[in-house]
């Protein structure tokens, strides 16, 4: 129970009489003032009003007969109760048409018009059986469906269905009891309708939307007349009941909370949120409402608005006979027994908020704006207010829990700036947690609160901070957060932070340059990723292998083969095996020549083709071992490493590098094995000259003196030029020198004539020989000189007897498909015959025969590029002075016909016919006569 006396009072409402325009004299109160009416007086209403509602629109009020005031007269007698919709522009009353008791209600549509008067749209009697009893109170569901009225006599009727109408509405009794019935109201939860039924002994509650209506008993006492009311939403819609000793609120099915305001209750009304009650202090029994009222109608009353959400009364004031209290236009009507109408308007959220400031009341000015659906900014504005009022009090603490309730409102520097002293660093911890758990931090935020954390050595806090279950979690820059804890020596903190968050550089960091602890960053990038793990080696490699060379080693070689990553790792063990390019990470081994050599042997075994780089590296580490080596066993060893490497196909292609290595330690069989491979057959003579290796010259013309023929004339050249004794070498030389005919005798002779040892007695079997083979030669181009002069002799009886005699066509068969010749023919005078329609099949020609086409083309092709380079002048001056042997350039284009004269005649006169025959030889023997048929 909640005593009023701790309640505070404020003035949160403005009170003035209602006044209207002195031009409007004697209209009905409501209705606008005259036109032109500027001067008003207060509105004052005759004596005599018995009841009064408001609802949709406008007031209303029902005064008697003798006073003009209202539009239509709704009953003969008198009227006793109304009750004005709020959704709908209909009214229900009950009055009297007759004297006795014979109640009727009567539904009218305030919107549509009967003569002038409003619609009266039903009509039927308020008592429910035979029994006389009065009508105590009235109410009507805002759908139109329900409407209850209770008597005196303690019966409740319900009236079920469409309620302007007689046809679609049913009438019954829901509830009996032995005291009357003082207050009724209807509560809609969802598709339920409750009825809530209060006497002055009891309160009750009925559904009514249902069958049976259930009835739930919710207490054992009651309250007077118009002690009753429904509040809103915002007090969820319960049901208040106003005993003289407490205030009671009421749900369907069970009692909610009561307050304790004394004096005996009149009135019970609900306006926007707040209870209006009106009360007298004298202690009156309730049953006493129904006795005469004259005898209360001097006594002071006394209006209590009352906010029972934040605990505070709104506003109070003492009137004289209060007749009734309405809510209407926004603004609460008090109307008092003498007519006048008092307007009590609420003041707005930010002048009673002003007001609770100048009392520093800010807690409850906190909860009136809540209650008011103040903005977020508008509450932020309070809470900072609060927080300085604190402040400003020495109370630290409160003042920084109000200030965090201003985050994400208030500049967090405007905070921070009051609890940078070092005496209030919790203070600023709290708020700088609660900043981070919003993720409203920025990096400088973060700094802070870890400086924070260091320098209260708050270690639990700390861990508390930074370990969280899931990313999402993650409230501050982890990246800031790992640099502020490293730089503080909270080392194990930050590699948690780097660890979990995936921060591999600031881990690797860490561990190799503060913990020193080389074991654990290398078995970390282990754990990694592939692309991840191959850059950290990179960067970290040389470190890693200045401290642990082994195990460095190791994890390259799987890096660069086959990588995965460790069972406990972040990466997919189950995904395909990647491998890094073995090249980039030999500068990893500068100072471990050991390490690298076993690195590079695995590289060439496991992975054959690894990049050249690998083997080039490997030959140059071998090549050294073999220069330093001085065990002769051991540099026998290395030497036939470095060999078998070269021969392991690695450097067919590419071997300047190889060979670059080979001579730097001279390594003469790497050498010569290179220039064999590179086919570099003038290098290998060389070599083999530079040491006077005479065999080794002779095998070299003897292996590659077919594919380079000129090695020869060096080694005859390279013997001629020694004074010694080389007799043997030079004989071995000009015999196959002799035999291939790659020299001619007089170069011969004029290359041995320098060397002054060499006698006639070297080159006379020589000379013997290819003198005797000149001879055979000459004998052979004689001989056929004589068979081409009698072809020629042969040919050009021929060509005479094809001009001079006619050519007898004596085939029988086609010259293609060798069948019997049959007319049409084709005959040619060479001798072939076609059926016309094979001729015309295979020809590509009328002119040519088709059997000697292909043989005359190719001499006539000779003939045409014989003649394209007769006039090439410029080419053979220049190839006969750059020539060394000018006499076998002009061969060649004596060969070529260049310094022939040749007249092609192609119908020649007969005067000239002998003459010319010999230069046009060749001509003639290609021409063919005109086709027989």
């Amino acid at each position: 129970m909640a005593a009023y006396l701790q309640w505070r009072r404020f003035v949160f409402f403005d009170k003035e009489l209602v006044k209207e325009p002195l031009g409007n004299d004697g209209a009905a109160p409501g209705t606008a003032p005259a036109s032109g009416s500027t001067v008003s007086k207060f509105l004052c209403l005759p004596p005599g009003i018995t009841v009064c509602d408001s609802g949709r629109g406008s007031q209303i009020w029902f005064l008697p007969r003798s006073l003009q005031l209202t539009g239509f007269q709704a009953y003969k007698l008198r009227v006793t109760h109304l009750y004005q919709l709020k959704q709908h522009n209909i009214l229900a009353s009950v009055g009297e048409d007759e004297e006795g008791i014979n109640p009727l209600v009567k539904i009218w549509n305030l919107e549509k018009r009967d003569g002038g008067n409003p619609l009266c749209t039903r009509i039927f009697p308020a008592i429910p059986g035979t029994e006389p009893t009065v009508v105590s109170c009235l109410t009507v569901h805002e759908n139109l469906n329900f409407m209850a009225i209770g008597f005196t006599d303690g019966s409740v009727t319900l009236n079920k269905g469409d309620i302007t109408r007689d046809r679609h509405s049913k009438t019954q009794i829901l509830h009996k009891g032995n005291y009357p019935v003082t207050g009724l109201a209807f509560r809609q939860a969802g598709k339920t309708t409750h009825l809530f039924v209060v006497t002055t002994e009891n309160v009750q509650s009925y559904i009514v939307s249902g069958k049976d209506y259930p009835r739930v008993e919710l207490d054992t006492h009651g309250c007077g007349l118009r002690c009753s009311a429904l509040s809103d939403p915002s007090q969820d819609l319960q049901f208040i009941v106003a005993g003289d000793e407490c205030v009671y609120l009421y749900q369907p099915d069970e009692r909610g909370p009561c307050f304790a305001f004394e004096g005996h209750k009149l009135i019970a009304h609900w306006f926007r949120g707040y209870l209006v009650i009106v009360s007298r202090d004298r202690k009156v029994s309730p049953k006493s409402e129904f006795t005469s009222r004259d005898s209360q109608s001097s006594d002071k009353q006394i209006l209590n608005i009352y906010d029972l959400c934040n605990k505070f009364i709104a506003y109070s004031a003492v009137f004289e006979d209060i007749v009734d209290v309405l809510a209407e236009w926004g603004s609460l009507y008090v109307l008092t027994r003498d007519g006048r109408v008092h307007a009590l308007q609420e003041k707005d959220t930010q002048t009673k908020l002003e007001m609770l400031f100048k009392k520093n009341l800010f807690e409850m000015a906190i909860n009136l704006a809540k209650s008011q659906h103040l903005d977020s900014d508008g509450l932020a504005q309070i809470f900072m207010q609060y927080g300085d009022h604190l402040y400003s009090k020495g109370n630290h603490d409160g003042a920084v829990q109000q200030y965090i309730r201003t985050i994400g409102k208030l500049e967090p520097s405007y905070v921070i700036r009051k609890f940078l002293d070092a005496q209030r660093i919790h203070n600023l911890t709290a708020y700088l947690q609660t900043l981070h758990r919003q993720s409203l931090a920025n990096a400088d935020h973060t700094t802070l609160l870890l400086n924070c954390y260091t320098k209260l050595k708050d270690s639990s806090k700390l861990e508390e901070f930074i370990k969280t279950k899931s990313e999402s979690e993650v409230h501050f820059d982890v990246e800031t957060a790992i640099k502020v804890l490293r730089q503080a020596g909270y080392y194990s903190h930050a590699l948690y932070l780097a660890e979990n968050h995936a921060h591999h550089e600031w881990y690797l960091k860490i561990q190799l340059e503060d913990i020193k602890n080389y074991q654990e960053a290398l078995r970390y990038i282990g754990k990694l990723p592939f692309e991840q793990a191959e850059s950290n080696m990179k960067r970290y490699g040389k470190i890693l292998m200045h401290h642990i060379p082994e195990q460095t080693t190791h994890l390259l070689k799987g890096l660069c083969t086959d990588y995965r990553p460790s069972p406990e790792g972040r990466g997919d063990r189950d995904a395909p095996g990647c491998r890094a390019n073995s090249e980039e990470f030999i500068p990893i081994f500068a100072n471990n020549p050991r390490e690298l050599k076993a690195f590079l042997e695995h590289m060439s075994e496991v992975q054959p083709d690894s990049p050249q780089g690998i083997y080039d590296t490997l030959l140059e580490l071998r090549l050294q071992n073999w220069a330093h080596e001085k065990d002769p066993q051991i540099k026998e060893k290395l030497h036939a490493e470095a060999i078998s490497l070269l021969k392991s196909g690695r450097f067919c292609d590419v071997f300047d590098k190889a060979l670059v290595l080979c001579q730097m330690h001279d390594f003469q069989d790497g050498v010569l094995y290179l220039y064999e491979q590179g086919k570099l057959f003038q290098q290998i003579m060389h070599y083999h000259m530079q040491h006077e290796q005479y065999r080794q010259v002779i095998a070299v013309c003897e292996r590659h003196g077919e594919q380079e023929p000129s090695l020869w004339e060096q080694a005859l050249s390279y013997f001629a030029r020694k004074e010694e004794d080389c007799k043997e070498y030079v004989a071995a030389v000009l015999k196959h020198i002799e035999s291939k005919n790659l020299m001619p005798p007089l170069l011969v002779v004029q290359t041995l004539a320098h060397n002054s040892t060499a006698t006639l007695s070297v080159i006379r079997d020589y000379l013997v020989q290819k003198l005797q083979k000149q001879s055979q030669q000459i004998a052979q181009d004689e001989l056929r000189v004589r068979r081409y002069r009698e072809e020629t002799t042969r040919i050009r009886q021929e060509i005479q007897e094809l001009k001079a005699s006619p050519k007898i066509f004596q085939k029988t068969k086609c010259s293609i498909c060798n069948s019997a010749l049959e007319l049409p023919s084709v005959h040619f005078l060479c001798g072939h015959s076609f059926h016309q329609h094979c001729f015309e099949s295979y020809s590509e020609s009328d002119a040519d025969c088709p059997t000697c086409l292909p043989e005359n083309r190719k001499v006539m092709d000779m003939i045409r590029a014989q003649e394209q380079k007769r006039d090439l002048h410029d080419q053979f001056q220049h190839q006969l002075k750059c020539s060394n042997d000018s006499f076998s350039v002009i061969a060649d284009y004596f060969g070529r016909g260049v310094f022939n004269k040749l007249t092609l005649l192609t119908d020649p006169p007969a005067a000239r016919l002998t003459p010319s025959l010999e230069a046009g030889l060749q001509r003639d023997l290609l021409m063919h006569s005109k086709r027989g048929t």
